[in-house]
């Protein structure tokens, strides 16, 4: 369904119907503390009835999650082993933050203030972007966007930040040089890493007879043992079997595609009719603390370095990747995409449905709160709920 189709079926539906959620929505409007650290923002309503905190205390593992060492070491990660969302914090549901904007680096600035907190003070971060490729926005992480979060990161009191990814669609170390990483890097005072460049014994392999993995899919050790892990992913669709490729999928760039000269993970991924829910497996291994995607420009179509290029004008944030990517499918819906994308309810896409299932966020759009500051961004918002719970 299109925009056009979805404004048309609101429009038959009748009008009382169609305002009920504005109408609603004027009756909860809810503010942020007024001390969080970020000054004093005042959303508008959420397009959920209930009041939700936005923190919540990391997980535990999961009992299917079994880490090995890959290479000559035997040492077992530093890290407590993997988190994943506990029943108490699915059912505490999740907070999506959006902001429509052109302005990328005022988006990624008004979208993490007004989530209201703040994992980052005092920690290590770990930054992963979209660096597939070195195509232009959608394609891969804009320039605006990295250099945004870095300086936010700063200003949240980061103690150091590591800029780090793994290209499926050319060298890393080039595609990082051709979007000016290195450059930002000097500029700005963070490190960078490559993860193609790391030592057999700097993965980790995790292996479980509960995933879709032949021989388990291997991530770097340092992401078990990051203090804090924030990643930004872009807004758009996935021509290779993923269908779209939003907050889960771009977890794959934390997973090898071979370590020594042994198995291609890579390889078994793409060539599995399981993708999608392999896409989910790899979020098992970690827990972000916090999640921005840029919605500025997005494919509906092609993807994930070309495509149909569309303008939502959104950048969003968030710390549940289910809820972000749940959202992220709506809004391409909403502009008109495929018919992957397009068909059966949103949670009925098999890397939100397989997510869910691991328990990696919230299982239903009843339990998605958005925070707005500004009329625009809340009738967006709007849109994206009503979009949401279509049968």
């Amino acid at each position: 369904m299109n925009r056009r189709e979805f404004c048309h079926k609101l429009s038959v539906v009748g009008g009382a119907i169609a305002l009920a959620p504005i109408i609603n929505a004027c009756g909860q409007i809810q503010s942020t503390p007024a001390k969080n650290g970020f000054g004093n923002t005042t959303p508008f309503a959420s397009a959920s009835p209930s009041t939700r905190s936005p923190t919540a205390e990391k997980p535990n593992q999961s009992p299917t999650d079994v880490p090995e060492t890959v290479g000559d070491s035997q040492s077992t990660p530093s890290q407590e082993p993997l988190p994943t969302n506990t029943p108490e914090a699915i059912a505490a549901g999740a907070f999506v933050a959006i902001i429509r904007t052109e302005n990328r680096s005022e988006g990624v600035r008004r979208a993490i203030d007004l989530l209201g907190l703040n994992p980052i003070r005092g920690n290590r971060v770990l930054l992963k972007p979209n660096f597939n490729s070195a195509d232009e926005a959608p394609g891969s992480t804009h320039s605006d966007v990295l250099r945004a979060l870095v300086l936010q990161l700063n200003e949240m009191g980061a103690r150091g930040i590591t800029v780090a990814d793994r290209s499926g669609m050319g060298d890393t170390r080039s595609v990082l040089e051709q979007k000016g990483v290195m450059d930002m890097a000097a500029e700005y005072g963070f490190d960078t890493l490559v993860f193609d460049e790391l030592e057999d014994e700097d993965w980790v392999l995790h292996h479980s007879s509960d995933h879709y993995w032949a021989k388990g899919f291997a991530v770097p050790r340092l992401l078990l043992d990051s203090e804090c892990v924030v990643q930004t992913c872009n807004l758009k669709t996935h021509r290779y079997g993923g269908h779209f490729t939003l907050s889960l999928k771009n977890s794959v760039g934390f997973a090898a595609k071979t370590i020594g000269n042994g198995h291609d993970f890579m390889r078994e991924l793409h060539s599995s009719p399981n993708q999608r829910s392999m896409i989910a497996d790899i979020n098992t291994a970690y827990r972000p603390d916090l999640i921005v995607m840029d919605g500025v420009e997005a494919f509906v179509n092609g993807g994930p370095a070309k495509g149909k290029k569309v303008k939502p004008n959104v950048v969003l944030a968030a710390t549940d990747r289910v809820a972000l990517d749940a959202v992220g499918v709506a809004i391409l819906r909403m502009f008109g995409t495929t018919k992957e994308v397009s068909l059966g309810k949103v949670f009925e896409q098999e890397q939100i449905a397989r997510a869910v299932e691991l328990g990696l966020g919230v299982d239903g759009p009843d339990k998605i709160q958005f925070l707005t500051a500004d009329a625009e961004s809340q009738a967006f918002a709007n849109e994206i709920g009503q979009m949401l719970s279509l049968e």
